[in-house]
């Protein structure tokens, strides 16, 4: 299994998320190759902030595993993750995250902050940004254009 082939898995949630009205963001979590979890926004049926698709897989993930500790496991998130994310990310002690698109207005990975690899923190997990960039940050910029076209926040 590669790291497109879970980026699949994460761009089918982003749609998911887009057919439900949400905000187009995928993620899965694997363990030894296999999905364990597989999330998609949900801020707006759930209205809570907190309701982005790392935050509801990370959940799952610590579920399945009946653990809050998700050591060896990757994450794999159509967009780059914000602080809210990286943090959790961190807490949970993912191994390693692979993102698509990246976010310049709120990316805590590389694009603003690289909170996944400071130092200063007791956890660092691998970080692998631009994993089938193109139809992850398309599915993004086509949603908020019709948002925009329609005049939805």
């Amino acid at each position: 299994m590669t790291d497109e082939f879970f980026m699949r898995a994460a761009l089918l949630e982003a749609q998911a998320a887009e057919a439900e009205g949400e905000v187009p963001v995928g993620a899965v979590i694997t363990l030894e190759g296999r999905v364990i979890a597989a999330a998609h926004n949900q801020r707006e049926q759930l209205n809570d902030p907190t309701a982005h698709a790392e935050m509801i897989a990370i959940t799952q993930a610590a579920a399945e595993l009946q653990s809050w500790r998700l050591e060896g496991c990757d994450l794999f998130v159509t967009l780059e993750p914000c602080p809210m994310c990286a943090g959790a990310i961190l807490q949970a002690r993912i191994r390693r995250v692979v993102y698509g698109a990246t976010d310049p207005k709120a990316g805590a990975a590389q694009s603003l902050y690289h909170l996944l690899n400071d130092f200063r923190l007791n956890h660092r997990c691998e970080t692998i940004g631009g994993v089938m960039a193109e139809p992850c940050g398309r599915i993004l910029t086509e949603f908020f254009q019709r948002q925009r076209r329609l005049g939805k926040k």
